[in-house]
């Protein structure tokens, strides 16, 4: 009996390899055929879908309102004539021109072309010239469009605010000979700078409590954890604010606070 299901059972076992074999040899065939012969790429090209006049906004996803639709439209023709700087928006959700708008707006090393589309996680894209990224380097995109185009800030804000928002941080650092981050401090960098601020301040309180008899601060150890709590301080805590904003009121609550976490 047990030499007759050892039978059985190594029959069902090879009859099962020899099936994954097949499989496996089809699934190799299959992708062998598809690199040597891959189809060809095919960029979406849909000029049927651009306005018959000529405008700065394309708002195919409908995420702006008529009147900012408008307003915009103006800024950017005003901007571009001050400056020479080409910005242009376009929004989409089930539909887009494409490559189409490359020669609609004639696009060149000094355009900028803001890409909103809500099927992505993020809503922003951004196609940009060369001659661009030597005022504004890829580093400022990938946090223009972290800062505006994430989903919490469209949930709360709404995708318009996302796009006019940044079309006026690229505005304002053209118009200054570039930026190298971007300007303004969000609420929720703030408080990482003052988390940052609070842990060196910790740190510099306990490096100086005294630990001798009538010794008031330990300046000697303070001094030798100045890398770390200066670290904390100066680069996270203080260096963020100074390089988006002027305002002196996030540095002065975040040296409080040290102050008051080290006195602890």
């Amino acid at each position: 009996m047990r030499q007759l299901f050892a039978q059985r059972f190594t029959a069902m076992v090879n009859r099962a390899y020899a099936h994954f074999r097949l499989g496996a040899i089809a699934l190799v065939m299959f992708a062998l055929v598809n690199l040597a012969n891959p189809a060809p790429a095919r960029a979406i090209d849909a000029p049927e879908l651009l306005p018959t006049q000529m405008t700065n906004v394309i708002d195919l996803g409908r995420f702006l309102d008529d009147f900012q639709e408008a307003e915009l439209d103006k800024d950017l023709a005003k901007f571009e004539q001050k400056t020479g700087w080409k910005l242009r928006v376009l929004t989409q959700v089930d539909q887009t021109p494409g490559r189409a708008v490359k020669d609609f707006w004639e696009l060149n090393d000094r355009s900028i072309l803001l890409v909103a589309d809500s099927r992505g996680r993020n809503l922003l894209n951004f196609n940009v010239g060369d001659g661009v990224y030597n005022l504004l380097s890829r580093g400022f995109w990938i946090e223009l469009q972290s800062r505006y185009g994430n989903q919490f800030y469209v949930r709360e804000e709404g995708q318009d605010r996302s796009i006019l928002s940044s079309i006026a941080a690229i505005e304002s650092c053209l118009a200054n000979d570039g930026c190298k981050v971007v300007p303004g401090l969000p609420k929720e960098q703030w408080i990482l700078t003052l988390i940052t601020s609070v842990m060196g301040g910790f740190i510099f309180g306990y490096a100086g409590h005294p630990r001798h008899e009538g010794e008031v601060f330990a300046w000697r150890w303070a001094l030798v954890m100045t890398p770390l709590w200066g670290m904390l301080l100066i680069a996270f805590g203080i260096g963020p604010v100074v390089s988006r904003t002027g305002d002196l009121l996030p540095i002065v609550r975040n040296v409080v606070w040290l102050c008051w976490c080290a006195a602890i």
